[in-house]
């Protein structure tokens, strides 16, 4: 297992067996040594700067029925809504004077934010603030309508691939959903030129360490700018409401080896993480992660993005509360760093 180990903190590729390996040998010790060699990697590459973003949720309708999602379509409890573009700009002018630099819109695949209404939206922020990174997570669009949001200003994207098992990605989505279509949205990001993100849930249901291995052997083939991985947490009105959560062990020793696995990653420490662990966040940290996306969204809207249950969003992962964020980075030797912070990898 050392071996192994070494050889992927060594910046050798890895096979499927050998990833699965990995994570078969999964015990404190060797989280310990793979924590301890991806925290000692970030602090290489960013020394002690942790990045930030501005999370602002938009729209918590969709027109996908994912089994695992709380704003899926059929979710007849969800309060839905719609910021207005009025909204979304005063999200940006608080976050700005907070310090920030990147704003992360975030949604559900919703028809009503067509490409005319985005790309109208992503150029006065920024016509606005030229100085600050767009990032987008709205789902799966065609080549046409992602080049369109490029052009109006859109920097990067993310897009969980969720799972690179096709069975896997079968038993988490209705029919009409198709990975083969997924990994194609991420191949059109990439060649028109956005900082891309992927990533997948750990414990999801029906995951296996097999699965597992292939996600991470698609990671180390595709070469994203971004990942981001938190562990699955179930929602009461999904199909999957009575499923096992995954577990912070799991998800801190898949970040170290991502982080180990490609060095240079942005690589947040979710809201997930610190909603199974009151140190979820900071742990994730110490595991190799970089980046964290305190929320930007009105505090009115931010308890009906509900992808799953007991998310948060009045603690240190609230924009507002920045100095405790702050606070908290110094206690693990780390600093929040105000500026865009791009991928060193375009």
């Amino acid at each position: 297992m050392d071996k192994l180990i070494n050889k992927l903190s060594c910046g050798e590729m890895l096979t499927k067996s050998q990833f699965k390996d990995l994570i078969d040998n999964y015990n404190t010790e060797n989280a310990e040594k793979l924590a301890f060699l991806a925290n000692e990697k970030r602090q290489q590459i960013f020394s002690n700067n942790i990045y930030i973003r501005g999370l602002i949720e938009f729209t918590n309708y969709c027109k996908n029925n994912c089994y695992y999602c709380g704003i899926r379509r059929d979710n007849k409890n969800v309060s839905r809504y719609r910021l207005t573009k009025e909204d979304i700009l005063f999200c940006c002018e608080k976050g700005y004077k907070l310090g920030f630099r990147t704003f992360v819109l975030q949604g559900g695949e919703d028809n009503f934010f067509t490409d005319d209404r985005l790309c109208e939206i992503i150029s006065e922020i920024k016509t606005l603030y030229p100085d600050c990174a767009i990032t987008l997570s709205i789902g799966e669009r065609s080549f046409q309508s992602y080049k369109n949001l490029f052009n109006a200003g859109a920097d990067r994207y993310l897009l969980r691939h969720e799972t690179a098992n096709d069975k896997h990605y079968s038993s988490l989505h209705p029919n009409e959903l198709k990975l083969s279509n997924r990994i194609q949205c991420l191949e059109d990001l990439k060649s028109i030129g956005y900082q891309v993100g992927c990533g997948f849930m750990v414990g999801s249901p029906n995951q296996t360490n097999e699965f597992l291995a292939e996600d991470l052997y698609f990671l180390q083939q595709f070469k994203p700018h971004m990942v981001g991985i938190g562990p699955f947490i179930p929602q009461k009105d999904t199909p999957f409401a009575n499923e096992t959560a995954g577990t912070l062990q799991k998800t801190l020793y898949l970040l170290s080896i991502i982080r180990l696995m490609l060095p240079d990653i942005l690589l947040p420490t979710t809201t997930a993480l610190g909603t199974i662990h009151p140190k979820g966040r900071e742990l994730g940290i110490l595991s190799g992660a970089n980046v964290i996306m305190p929320n930007l969204s009105p505090e009115i809207v931010r308890g009906k993005y509900t992808l799953y249950d007991n998310k948060l969003y009045t603690g240190d992962e609230a924009a507002e509360n920045l100095k405790l964020l702050h606070e908290k980075l110094q206690t693990i030797n780390c600093k929040v760093y105000i500026g865009r912070g791009d991928s060193p990898n375009i």
